[in-house]
C-alpha cells in the first residue's frame, strides 16, 4: 500500500501556491550557485503528498526511471486559453511542445487564450467563438498585437475571426498544424533523459510563460542547463543551417522548385543577400557548389579534404565518417587527410558519384606575403564521373560515355534518327555518328549494346517516350550501373553550324582527325557531338577535346546485322541471368592477352564481316596459329609483356600542351610524376611490341593475309622512331616509374609528348597492328580448348549460288555445354542448297525442354563466328553470307517499360516481317504462346507463310502448335523436324520416364509431352492426371477445328496459290481470246505435275 501510495502520489500536481514559491526559489538558487547540485524540492513533498482520486483537475506529469504510471484517462485537446490558473489546465504539462521556438519572452498577464476543458464539443465553430469570447476583441485590448510574437496582423472583430481559415487560427493560437504531430525519437533533444520530453529552447525564452508549471519540469530544466550547448550541436548536425538548402525552399540557378519539369539538378540558388555575408572562403567554395550541385566537391583546406552540408552526408552515409560542426562557417562537414583522399574518392566513384576537387592553387606563404587578410586562392581543377576515368583502375573493358540527339530524317518516311557521339577519356577517342530507327527503337538498343555505356547524356524533355523506355530496357540488365543525364546546353550550341564553327574556333579534336570528314555528318550527329562537348567542358576536361581525335562510327555498315534484342536473345556480349560476361560468346573467344585486343575482340564481334575475302584473310592467320604451335607460343609470350599501349598512348595525348594542373602546390608534383610514368611505360611498351612486329612480318612472308591484317607503318621508320624516342626518355627520365621531379622537368616532359603525338596516327596504326594479332590468336586459342571439334567454314557470296545456303553437319551449341563434354549430342542442320530446291525454312515440333532452342541459337552462332572469321563448333560448314540475324525467342515483359508478353512477341515479330530479306536468317521460337489458343495459332500461321512464301530467307521456326505440321507438311518449301525423346520402360505404363535425346529427326513431333515435363518439374501427381483428363477432353472437343489442316496434308498452300492462278489462266485460255494465258497456264500445269509426282 505505500508502494502504490508513493508511486500515485508522484502523478499529484502541487498548488498553485507550493508552485509559485518553488519557483521563485529556484530563480534564486540559479543566480546564488549556478555551479551547485540542487536537489528537487518536490522530493520531500512527494511522499507525504495524498492522492487524489479525482483526476479531472489532476494530470500525470512526465515519468522518470522506472516509475510506471496507471491507466491515463481520455485527454482533452483544448483547454481554456490564456488564463494562469493551473487547476484550470490539466494539460499544461505538455503544451509547451505546441510553442514556436522563435516566441520572444511574453507577461503572462498579456496571455489571454486558455484551453478549454470542455470535451463535449471540440468544432471549429465552438472553438473559434470561445476564441473571440476569450480574446475579449474590442477597442481597448488593441495592445494585444504588441505581446505576439506572430508577424500576421491579428482580427480585430468577430466577423473577422470567423472569417479566417483553420490553419491560420492555429498561426494566432502560436501553434502550427506540424507541431501536432506526435514526438519522434529524432525530435528528442535529451535522448539519455528517460521520457523527459523536454524543449530547452522554447522553456528557455520565457521562463515564466503560462504552458510551464510544473515544478518537477522546471528542476529538470534546470538540472540540464549546463548541456545545452552540446544540444544545439546535436541539432545543428542534424540539419542544415541554410534555409535555402532545406528541401522545402531548395531551388535550382534559374529559381525553379523540383517539382518543376524544367527543373535543374545541376545549380542551385542561393539569395545574393546571403553570399554577402559569407566570408571569402565560404565563397569559394559556395560559388562552385552552386553550378555543381549533382557534383560532390572535396574542398582543399591546408592538409585535408573537407566535404560540407549535403556532401557531408553523403560522406557520413558512404564512408561512414563522422560528421561536425566545424566547417567553414561553422556549417556541417566532414574532411579526410592528403593521404586516403585518393581512396575515398575511388569508394565514392566506385558508387557512382561525381566527385570535384577545389585544390589551393598557392600555398598559406604565398598567400600571406599578399597581405595578412588575404585568403588563399582556389580553384575547381577535375570533375571525376564513372564514365570519364582514365586510371588504372577502370580495368581492361572500355568506358564509354554517350551523348545522344533524337530527331527526324528527311524525307517521305520521316523516319526517327539518332545523332550520338560517345568518348573513350581513356584513350582520348572520339567517335561520332548517326543511325535510323523505328517505332521498336531496335537500332537504338544495338548502339547501347555495342558502345555499353556508363553515362548516357541527352537533352532535358528531348527523347520520345520509346526511346525513354528503350534506355531503360538495354541498360538497365547491364552488369555496370549506368546513369541516365539528363541535361541543357550551357553554351549554346544547338545546330550543326554553330557546332562546326565552335570546334574549329576552339581549336577542338586536333589529335588525329580531319574536320572535312565531320562535314559529311548528318546534323543530328553533330548536334550530339555539341552535347558531348558541352558536358565535357563542364568536367574541366579541355585538354581531352584540344587532344582527342574523331572517327566515324557506323553501327550497320558493311557488316553482319544483329539488333539489340538478337544480341540479348543470342547473349552475344551478356547473359541474361546477370548482366555479366560469362555464359557469352564473347567469353567463349575471349582469349586475349592484352587489354587491347580485349576491347577490339568486343567491336569485332559488334560487327561481324560480309566481305568474304576479308573473312578468309582472318581464317588464313588462324589457320597459321593453328597448324604452327610454335609460332603462337612466341606470340603469346611477347603479347605478355605488352601494357596498355592505347590508354597509355591516350594519356599522353591528352597532356600535351596541358601545363595548368602542374602549376598547383603539391598536386602539380604528382601529376608530373604520373604523367612521365605514363610516358615511360608507353616507349618501353612500344619497343616490345616492335620486336614482335617484326616476328610477325617475317612470318607473313608465308602468310600474306597477316601482313594485310596488320597494315602496320614501315617499320624501318618507325624502327628509327622508337630508338630516337626512346633514348629521350632514358636520358630525361631513366628512373620514370619513382622519378623525382625537378626543375625543368615539367618543358622536358612536354617536348617529348608533342614529339609523340606528332606521330600519333602511325602509333595508332601500330597498335591495333598488335591488338588484331592478338584477337586472330585468341581465335586459334578458342578452337585449341573448346569441348567439342572446331572447323573452319566456307564462306559463299551472297547471290552466287542458286540461293541462300546454310549447311552445318555436326553443330553443337559453342558455350552451353559447361563443362559436359560428354552429353556433346551434334546435329546436322540444312537450309537451302546449291540447287536452289532444297527447303529453307526447318519447322522444328518437339517436347519441352527438348533441346529446340539450343538448336536455333546454335545455329546462328555458326553464322555469327563464321563471318567473324573464327572457326565454327561443327564438322563442316557451308554458309552464303548473311545481311541480317533476327530472333524472336523466350517469353519475357517488360513492366518497367508497360509492356506485355504478347506484345514484346508482336514487336519483334513486326520487326522481322519489315526488314528481313532474302539473305536474312531469320530464327523464331513458339510465337504466339502469349495470347489465346486460337489467336496464337492463327497469328503462328500467317507469320509463318509471309516469311516462307514472301520473303522465302533462311527461317528456323520452332513451334507446340502441331496443326502448323499439317499445314505446310507438304509445302515444298519446309523441312519438317523434330527434337528426338523416348520413354524409358521400367515396367509401369502409367510412370514411363520421358528422356530428351537432345537429337535432330525427321518428321512432325507426335506430341509435346507437357505432363511429363510437369511430373518432372515437380507438379504433384494428382494435378498432372485430372490435367490429362482434361487435355483428352478440349482435344477432343477441338479436333474438329483443325480438321480442315489435316485434310489439307497433300495439298500446301504455295499450290493453293498456283491453283487459283491456274484456273483463273484457264477460263481467260477457254475463250480463245489469250494466248499468252494458255501457254502460262500450261506451264504451271506442268510444275504442279512434276512436284506431285
Amino acid at each position: 500500500m505505500r508502494r502504490q501510495q508513493s508511486i500515485l502520489s508522484f502523478f499529484q500536481k502541487p498548488s498553485p501556491e507550493d508552485q509559485i514559491k518553488t519557483a521563485n526559489s529556484l530563480a534564486e538558487d540559479q543566480i546564488n550557485d549556478s555551479t551547485a547540485a540542487r536537489r528537487p524540492e518536490s522530493s520531500q513533498k512527494r511522499g507525504s503528498t495524498v492522492y487524489s482520486a479525482s483526476m479531472e483537475n489532476k494530470l500525470p506529469l512526465d515519468v522518470r526511471g522506472t516509475d510506471t504510471p496507471p491507466e491515463k484517462p481520455p485527454r482533452p485537446r483544448f483547454s481554456d486559453i490564456g488564463k494562469c490558473d493551473v487547476a484550470a489546465r490539466p494539460f499544461a504539462s505538455i503544451l509547451h511542445k505546441f510553442v514556436k521556438r522563435d516566441l520572444p519572452e511574453t507577461n503572462p498577464s498579456d496571455c489571454d487564450l486558455v484551453f478549454s476543458e470542455d470535451l463535449e464539443d471540440r468544432s471549429p465553430e465552438t472553438f473559434r467563438q470561445k476564441c473571440v469570447t476569450n480574446v475579449g476583441i474590442n477597442d481597448n485590448n488593441r495592445d494585444v498585437d504588441n505581446t505576439c510574437s506572430n508577424p500576421l496582423a491579428k482580427p480585430t472583430s468577430e466577423k473577422e475571426w470567423n472569417e479566417i481559415s483553420d490553419s491560420e487560427l492555429l498561426t494566432f493560437l502560436d501553434l502550427e498544424p506540424a507541431d501536432l504531430e506526435p514526438e519522434t525519437p529524432e525530435m528528442r533533444r535529451f535522448p539519455h533523459s528517460k521520457r523527459v520530453q523536454v524543449d530547452v529552447d522554447s522553456v528557455r525564452q520565457s521562463e515564466h510563460a503560462p504552458f510551464v508549471e510544473s515544478i518537477k519540469r522546471k528542476k529538470t530544466i534546470h538540472e540540464l542547463a549546463p548541456n545545452k550547448a552540446s544540444s544545439e550541436r546535436a541539432s545543428e548536425t542534424a540539419g542544415s543551417k541554410f534555409k535555402w538548402l532545406d528541401p522545402a525552399f531548395i531551388k535550382d540557378a534559374n529559381g525553379r522548385r523540383p517539382n518543376d519539369p524544367l527543373h535543374d539538378k545541376k545549380t542551385l540558388y542561393i539569395p545574393s543577400g546571403e553570399l554577402a555575408k559569407m566570408s571569402a572562403s565560404q565563397k569559394q567554395y559556395w560559388n562552385v557548389k552552386r553550378e555543381y550541385m549533382d557534383v560532390v566537391l572535396f574542398f582543399k583546406v591546408g592538409k585535408f579534404y573537407e566535404l560540407y552540408e549535403l556532401d557531408a552526408e553523403i560522406g557520413q552515409k558512404e564512408l561512414d565518417w563522422k560528421m561536425t560542426n566545424s566547417g567553414v562557417g561553422k556549417c556541417r562537414q566532414v574532411g579526410i587527410s592528403e593521404s586516403g583522399i585518393d581512396d575515398a574518392v575511388q569508394k565514392l566513384l566506385a558508387r557512382g558519384y561525381k566527385i570535384g576537387r577545389i585544390e589551393q592553387l598557392e600555398t598559406a606563404n604565398q598567400a600571406k606575403s599578399r597581405g595578412a587578410t588575404s585568403v588563399i586562392q582556389r580553384k575547381l581543377v577535375n570533375v571525376l564521373t564513372p564514365s570519364t576515368l582514365v586510371d588504372g583502375s577502370i580495368g581492361p573493358d572500355a568506358v564509354h560515355l554517350l551523348a545522344l540527339k533524337e530527331g527526324k530524317y528527311e524525307g517521305e518516311n520521316r523516319k526517327t534518327g539518332y545523332g550520338f557521339a560517345f568518348v573513350d577519356c581513356a584513350a582520348s577517342r572520339f567517335w561520332v555518328g548517326s543511325v535510323e530507327d523505328d517505332g521498336t527503337c531496335a537500332s537504338l538498343g544495338t548502339l547501347l549494346l555495342q558502345v555499353s555505356p556508363r553515362e548516357v547524356v541527352y537533352e532535358n524533355r528531348g527523347l520520345c517516350v520509346g526511346s525513354e523506355k528503350a534506355l531503360r530496357k538495354y541498360t538497365s540488365a547491364d552488369s555496370h550501373p549506368v546513369q541516365l543525364t539528363p541535361t541543357t546546353f550551357h553554351t549554346g550550341l544547338t545546330n550543326a553550324c554553330d557546332i562546326h564553327r565552335f570546334i574549329t574556333s576552339k581549336g577542338y579534336f586536333k589529335g588525329g582527325s580531319s574536320l572535312g570528314d565531320m562535314t559529311s555528318l548528318h546534323d543530328l550527329a553533330l548536334s550530339a557531338l555539341g552535347l558531348l562537348m558541352d558536358h565535357l567542358s563542364r568536367l574541366m576536361l579541355e585538354d581531352l577535346l584540344r587532344n582527342g581525335d574523331v572517327l566515324p562510327y557506323h553501327v550497320y555498315r558493311s557488316c553482319l546485322r544483329m539488333d539489340g534484342q538478337t544480341l540479348v536473345n543470342l547473349e552475344i556480349l551478356r547473359n541474361n541471368v546477370d548482366g555479366g560476361p560469362s555464359g557469352t560468346l564473347y567469353k567463349f573467344l575471349d582469349h586475349c592477352l592484352t587489354a587491347p585486343g580485349r576491347r577490339l575482340l568486343r567491336r569485332w564481334i559488334c560487327h561481324p564481316l560480309q566481305d568474304v575475302d576479308e573473312v578468309n584473310d582472318r581464317l588464313n592467320v588462324v589457320d597459321a596459329f593453328t597448324s604452327n604451335a610454335g609460332l603462337a607460343s612466341l606470340v603469346s609470350e611477347s603479347l605478355r609483356k605488352l601494357p596498355d599501349l592505347e590508354r597509355l598512348l591516350g594519356h599522353v595525348k591528352s597532356s600535351a600542351g596541358s601545363s595548368s594542373a602542374l602549376l598547383l602546390p603539391l598536386v602539380g608534383e604528382r601529376v608530373l610524376k604520373a604523367r612521365v610514368r605514363s610516358l615511360g611505360h608507353l616507349v618501353k611498351g612500344l619497343r616490345v611490341g616492335a620486336d614482335l612486329l617484326a616476328l610477325l612480318l617475317e612470318e607473313g612472308r608465308r602468310i600474306p593475309s597477316l601482313v594485310k591484317i596488320l597494315n602496320c607503318p614501315l617499320m624501318q621508320q618507325f624502327e628509327e622512331f622508337i630508338r630516337e624516342i626512346e633514348s629521350a626518355v632514358d636520358s630525361s627520365f631513366p628512373r620514370f616509374q619513382d622519378h623525382s621531379v625537378e626543375e625543368g622537368d615539367a618543358e622536358a616532359y612536354g617536348q617529348l609528348a608533342e614529339t609523340v603525338c606528332e606521330r600519333v596516327a602511325d602509333l595508332t596504326r601500330f597498335i591495333h597492328g598488335l591488338s588484331c594479332a592478338d584477337v586472330l590468336r585468341s581465335f586459334a586459342g578458342a578452337a585449341a580448348v573448346s569441348s567439342g571439334p572446331m572447323n573452319r567454314p566456307v564462306l559463299l557470296p551472297a547471290g552466287s549460288t542458286g540461293g541462300p545456303v546454310l549447311e552445318v553437319r555436326g553443330l553443337w551449341h559453342p558455350y552451353a555445354v559447361c563443362g559436359n563434354e560428354d552429353r556433346l549430342v551434334p546435329n546436322d542442320v540444312v537450309l537451302g542448297g546449291s540447287s536452289g530446291r532444297a527447303p529453307r525454312t526447318l519447322l522444328l515440333t518437339g517436347p519441352n525442354m527438348g533441346g529446340k532452342s539450343t538448336l536455333l541459337r546454335a545455329t546462328c552462332l555458326a553464322a555469327v563466328l563464321a563471318q567473324l572469321g573464327c572457326y565454327v563448333p561443327c564438322d563442316s560448314c557451308v554458309l552464303s553470307t548473311v545481311d541480317v540475324i533476327f530472333t524472336r525467342l523466350g517469353a519475357v515483359d517488360r513492366i518497367m517499360s508497360g509492356e506485355s508478353t504478347f506484345y514484346v512477341e508482336c514487336a519483334e515479330t513486326a520487326t522481322i516481317l519489315q526488314n528481313s530479306t532474302q539473305d536474312s536468317l531469320v530464327l523464331l521460337d513458339e510465337l504466339g504462346r502469349g495470347t489465346s489458343t486460337f489467336d496464337g495459332y492463327a497469328i503462328a500461321y500467317a507469320v509463318l507463310r509471309h516469311l516462307v512464301e514472301r520473303v522465302d530467307c533462311r527461317l528456323l521456326f520452332a513451334t507446340h502448335y502441331h496443326p502448323l505440321t499439317k499445314e505446310f507438311g507438304s509445302h515444298p518449301r519446309v523441312s519438317l523436324q523434330h527434337m528426338a525423346c523416348l520413354f524409358r520402360d521400367d515396367g509401369d505404363d502409367k510412370r514411363k520416364e520421358l528422356v530428351f535425346l537432345y537429337k535432330l529427326a525427321a518428321g512432325p513431333c507426335p506430341a509435346s509431352y507437357g505432363m511429363q515435363v510437369a511430373l518432372a518439374a515437380g507438379v504433384p501427381p494428382p494435378v498432372v492426371a485430372a490435367a490429362a483428363v482434361a487435355a483428352q477432353r478440349m482435344q477432343a472437343s477441338t479436333a474438329a477445328s483443325f480438321r480442315s489442316s489435316e485434310r489439307r496434308a497433300a495439298f500446301s498452300s504455295l499450290h493453293e496459290d498456283a491453283l487459283r492462278t491456274l484456273l483463273a489462266l484457264s477460263s481467260a485460255a477457254a475463250s480463245g481470246d489469250d494466248v499468252d494465258a494458255s501457254d502460262t497456264a500450261l506451264c504451271l500445269w506442268h510444275e504442279l505435275h512434276t512436284v506431285y509426282s
